[in-house]
């Protein structure tokens, strides 16, 4: 019998290329594939990013790094696809004669077909759509975990910001209808799920497609109505369409978790207006007051660059009183880099590179020493986690890994109850650090996962065209 042809999918950058991952793993498992690992496999997959400047040489010295593995096997297959494929299209076999399928962000399905042609012709396919030709939640999927699942709500997006290159590679914004998505759930906890995310690269604008500027706010809300679903996270929102009736639906739904990210990029008004960004400082913190009001508890994340160009001491030193203001549990950090074809990288004014890596360390201090503060006043304080992976074990605290409801990240001494990735075990905060926390006191609950073995392989699309639920 012919053994099964094996394959390794290497993802990079945001949650929604997870997503898509997920997506390919189960196309391809539909069509005999068996999942791999390393070079040995019979087909590599490179699901890329193109948001930072190093994606381009990220990808190709990966790439070359494979080239001897492929000269030793020729009937091996190596695919690129995601947001720099979406970009550099032709460039890739240009640079990597040896890659044999270059597909783009909106063609995912076509994957198995283009590698089978690639195959046959014995030549190299290259296939780039400018416009979605499938939601990639409505292709099978092979998930990570069986507990937890990543739910995309909607894809693209229409905000201009000057740095971005995301909405010239996934395109305009599409909404999914609310039926679809809530269909989607109900399926995915019937296989066990506990725990959603809802992707959307601007998830508060979710509706526009349909008219409906309320959508998101009732989504989070009929959520809440679906039975054995004890967590649902979204990312990433947008500070411009925020609204209040999200608030109040994450405040009033029980398994909506205490937790946003709620990306800043800069606290100078004057550079927010240079890239974009529609909303100012003063907006920003009235909205993270209102979110605190609501939620005293919640864990608010952000996302910083520094350096954009034009950026002065003034400017920076207003991000750093609002950092200090917004008391952040935790900020993804950046310094700016050009990327070509957005319109930030042809601005007067840009950075020195010495400059840039002065103020991103003084910004790091400082986030810190904040999150530390906010950590360290969680202790003596219950939580409850849901463990996600083995954490660092010995033989006295046997720890786990795993995230509270905020999403800090906790290593809980389970010694005694031993608890198993999607079990929830609620305990007591020992100590803190900027970046976890220990529960190291008595276990006050265990509730093991309630679903069995592991993550399943969806042997065909999930029938999601149910139309959309009553608001």
């Amino acid at each position: 019998m012919t053994q099964p042809r094996t394959y390794d999918i290497r993802t990079y950058g945001c949650q929604m290329n997870v997503h898509d991952s997920e997506r390919l793993a189960g196309l391809l498992e539909a069509q005999g594939y068996v999942k791999g690992a390393g070079d040995a496999v019979d087909l590599v997959v490179f699901n890329t990013c193109a948001v930072r400047e190093n994606a381009d040489n990220r990808l190709y010295g990966n790439l070359g790094r494979l080239y001897p593995a492929k000269h030793a096997n020729p009937d091996m297959q190596i695919a690129v696809g995601g947001c720099l494929a979406q970009k550099d299209r032709g460039t890739i076999i240009e640079k990597a004669p040896w890659v044999d399928v270059v597909f783009g962000t909106h063609n995912l399905a076509a994957l198995p077909v283009l590698l089978e042609r690639a195959r046959h012709n014995a030549q190299a396919q290259v296939e780039i759509v400018e416009a979605l030709q499938n939601f990639p939640s409505d292709l099978p999927s092979r998930r990570e975990s069986p507990y937890s699942a990543w739910v995309s709500i909607s894809v693209g997006c229409d905000n201009t910001c000057t740095f971005c290159i995301v909405p010239s590679l996934r395109g305009g914004e599409t909404d999914r209808r609310p039926g679809d998505v809530l269909a989607e759930i109900e399926a995915l906890v019937a296989q066990g799920v506990v725990e959603v995310t809802l992707l959307g690269q601007n998830v508060n604008s979710y509706g526009r497609s349909f008219g409906d500027p309320l959508a998101f706010g009732k989504l989070l809300r009929a959520c809440g109505e679906i039975a054995g679903l004890d967590r649902v996270r979204f990312t990433s929102p947008h500070p411009r369409d925020f609204t209040d009736d999200v608030i109040a639906a994450m405040a009033e739904t029980p398994n909506v978790c205490p937790q946003l990210h709620m990306p800043l990029q800069s606290g100078s008004d004057a550079v927010l207006r240079a890239m974009r960004r529609s909303y100012r400082r003063e907006r920003y913190l009235g909205i993270l007051d209102r979110v605190r009001a609501a939620m005293p508890q919640a864990a608010i994340t952000t996302d910083i660059i520094v350096g954009f160009p034009g950026e002065t001491e003034a400017d920076f030193a207003q991000t750093l009183e609002v950092v200090e203001a917004a008391r952040f549990a935790n900020a993804f950090t950046f310094q700016y880099s050009k990327r070509p074809g957005t319109p930030a990288a042809e601005l007067a004014d840009q950075v020195t590179k010495g400059v840039v890596q002065e103020r991103y360390d003084r910004l790091i201090e400082l986030q810190e020493r904040i999150a530390g503060e906010a950590a360290r006043e969680l202790v003596g304080r219950e939580v409850e986690v849901l463990v996600n992976a083995e954490g660092r074990r010995n033989a006295v605290t046997g720890r786990v890994s795993g995230r509270a409801r905020d999403g800090r990240l906790v290593h809980v001494a389970t010694a005694g109850t031993p608890a198993n990735p999607g079990d929830v075990v609620r305990t007591v905060i020992t100590y803190a650090a900027p970046h976890h926390l220990v529960a190291d006191g008595a276990v006050l609950e265990h509730r093991p996962w309630r679903g069995t073995g592991d993550a399943p392989a969806e042997p065909k699309p999930t029938l999601l065209s149910i139309g959309p639920r009553p608001a």
